[in-house]
């Protein structure tokens, strides 16, 4: 894989993943509604994508030594991953209930990253048990502080 498309594949994952559970996990602590989690992941999958790949786009100009080539694919490749994967969060939450959604969600982005990462590790020649767990602790981790920030949120609400 070409090393500008690879970059914005990787970025937009990752930021899928991440962005996208805390905030599905976040509205489902403090709504409980399903209408919000999803309304929250098209909103997450356009204006978030939009804005990660415009983020990748100035972050590579400012290097000053890719082409404009180089420069469109990172933006295009992390547009398109950070859509695709947010969106794909939609399934769960339309097929079971909410709080098995999120649970399948979770698996399912854990399970990305998982893959993902022991694919870099290889690439790299690092150990895939370090790489594996580093990643998966910062998602976890974004989950377990969404999860209780939302049942904060809900806690002056209802």
């Amino acid at each position: 894989m070409k090393a500008s498309i690879k970059k914005g594949f990787s970025f937009g994952l990752t930021s899928g993943v991440i962005t996208t559970l805390g905030m599905m996990v976040g509205l489902s602590a403090s709504t409980r509604s399903q209408i919000a989690v999803i309304g929250g992941i098209i909103a997450i999958a356009i204006a978030d994508a939009f804005s990660d790949a415009m983020g990748m786009h100035i972050s590579e100009e400012s290097e000053n030594n890719h082409s404009p080539k180089d420069i469109w694919e990172a933006t295009v490749s992390t547009l398109l991953s950070k859509f695709f994967f947010a969106l794909s969060f939609v399934v769960p939450v339309l097929v079971f209930k909410l709080s098995t959604a999120i649970l399948v969600s979770i698996l399912w982005g854990v399970s990305l990253v998982i893959v993902f990462s022991w694919y870099l590790a290889i690439q790299q020649g690092v150990k895939v048990y370090k790489v594996v767990f580093e990643h998966v602790a910062i998602v976890l981790l974004v989950i377990i502080i969404t999860h209780y920030v939302g049942k904060w949120i809900a806690s002056f609400c209802y």
